[in-house]
């Protein structure tokens, strides 16, 4: 172990020392800070970002994450973030831009402060088997493939000061029968990715949508789901508002210690109003601190 992971694994450790901790000491559920991932008020991104952040913060969010920056320099996000007394420890890349412009969203994530890149999604073509017709074990065999892709994008991030993470839909939890035995991407990726190199951003709606358990895989993969969206789903699937739904939040954030978890950000992928969305499903989370 290199001396930067080395440090960086016991910074870590701390962490996770920490929130277990706090949990344990004073029954908290809540983090430091929630934080809110963007993409929910996109639209109002697009108008006018100084304004938006304002209002993130306004309504008690510490942290966000970005997926995109709507035109502005990294110098102006990070003069933004400041204004408000926000951070903001992520960023979604697509896998085109990790792969194309790794340099220049590395640069920038130093000067606003990201922690971690993250990859939020595989469009069609980047999925394996997507074409279908594909035997299972070849597609199998392509996440195997991809996961050693992700260790090559995380040792870049390692080596840039950063760390990478991948986030989940519902398609890695799709089960193909390999040996008569079901074998579910999301697990071959945990299992065939570096855990020193390759985080994962657990979204709990899109997990439970697909038929996973989030205990079930905090216990089978300890320690690797340093971020989570916050995402809630009703009995009969529909996406709501954090608290409008059927996901037993208190419960996940109980086991924070032995996912790993550090980072929680709300998220609603087509809220009806962006802001009154994000105001509920904060005052959700702030009403868990009981």
């Amino acid at each position: 172990m290199n001396r930067r992971r080395f440090v960086e694994h016991s910074l870590g450790a701390g962490l996770l020392l920490t929130c277990a901790g706090r949990a344990a000491a004073s029954g908290r559920l809540l983090p430091e800070a929630w934080g809110l991932q963007l993409y929910t008020v996109r639209s109002l991104m697009a108008r006018d970002v100084e304004q938006t952040l304002a209002d993130v913060a306004r309504i008690g969010y510490g942290e966000v994450e970005f997926a995109g920056y709507f035109g502005r320099t990294p110098a102006q996000i990070r003069a933004s973030l400041d204004a408000e007394g926000l951070a903001a420890p992520a960023v979604h890349l697509s896998l085109d831009e990790l792969r194309t412009g790794f340099e220049a969203h590395a640069e920038a994530a130093a000067e606003i402060g990201h922690r971690y890149l993250v990859l939020p999604y595989l469009s069609g073509p980047e999925r394996p088997g997507s074409g279908g017709g594909a035997e299972p074990t070849a597609v199998v065999d392509g996440y195997r493939r991809l996961a050693d892709e992700l260790n090559r994008i995380g040792e870049r991030c390692d080596q840039a000061g950063l760390r990478f993470a991948y986030h989940n839909h519902d398609f890695e939890l799709q089960a193909v029968e390999v040996d008569e035995e079901e074998v579910r991407p999301l697990d071959v990726m945990l299992e065939h990715t570096d855990p020193d190199l390759v985080r994962f951003e657990v979204d709990l709606f899109w997990l439970v949508h697909g038929g996973g358990d989030p205990l079930d895989y905090f216990w089978r993969f300890p320690g690797r789901f340093e971020l989570c969206h916050v995402k809630d789903r009703t009995a009969s699937g529909q996406m709501v508002d954090v608290g409008a739904g059927v996901i037993d939040f208190a419960g996940i954030f109980e086991r924070e210690g032995q996912a790993g978890l550090l980072h929680y950000f709300v998220e609603h992928d087509t809220p009806a109003d962006p802001l009154a969305s994000v105001s509920a499903s904060y005052g959700h989370l702030a009403s868990l601190d009981g």
